[in-house]
């Protein structure tokens, strides 16, 4: 089987699950881009316009995303873009801890079919899936290395990376977070380059 029929697989059992929170008051929002991508993105949640056209990161927040792997010579569609819930929270609200444990089975399915090499966290929720303990005003640009450890986020799997970022949204409300994520967002094609020659850190 393909990733592509694994990826609809998946997605069609997400849909078919109406114990996942927001079941038939949201759009699923699975994600998209490239099934064999190197770098994924993920992010918390869909917002309004997310849930309006079932994709994820085509707002404001999304726009911003666009612009940067153009500005690091990255076409979108090379990449994989995701959240962590998979459907809209009401009035675009934090996603809770028991939403996000409740998708999170399906999570680890999508991160196993995908494997990427690295995973860029975009926000504090995505980031403390993977991370519980960090801080994203002190860790935003670091590298957690997970070649060794593997991780239990990663549904069994060893993903060398996690690299952590701003939240889009969060740097398009403030100019400071908005220099850092540019900042932090252009490491990333040297960060690869360094695991492609199978030196890892950051």
């Amino acid at each position: 089987m393909s990733k592509f029929e694994e990826l609809d697989m998946l997605k069609n059992d997400m849909e078919a699950d109406a114990g996942l929170p927001f079941f038939g008051k949201a759009n699923l929002v699975f994600g998209e881009g490239h099934p064999d991508a190197k770098v994924l993105f993920i992010g918390e949640a869909p917002g309004f316009y997310e849930d309006r056209e079932r994709r994820p990161f085509v707002g404001r927040a999304g726009q911003l995303l666009n612009k940067m792997l153009l500005d690091i010579g990255w076409r979108r569609e090379s990449v994989y873009i995701t959240n962590i819930v998979k459907r809209r929270p009401p009035e675009n609200r934090d996603p809770e801890p028991t939403e996000i444990e409740a998708y999170k089975p399906y999570l680890k399915r999508q991160l196993a079919v995908i494997q990427p090499k690295i995973i860029a966290t975009l926000g504090r929720f995505s980031m403390n899936y993977f991370l519980p303990k960090a801080k994203i005003s002190l860790d935003h640009g670091k590298v957690a290395d997970f070649s060794a450890k593997g991780g239990s986020a990663s549904g069994g799997k060893k993903y060398p990376l996690v690299y952590i970022l701003y939240h889009p949204a969060a740097a398009l409300r403030s100019t400071s977070v908005l220099l850092e994520f540019e900042k932090d967002f252009k490491r990333l094609p040297a960060l690869l380059k360094r695991y492609e020659r199978g030196s890892i850190k950051a």
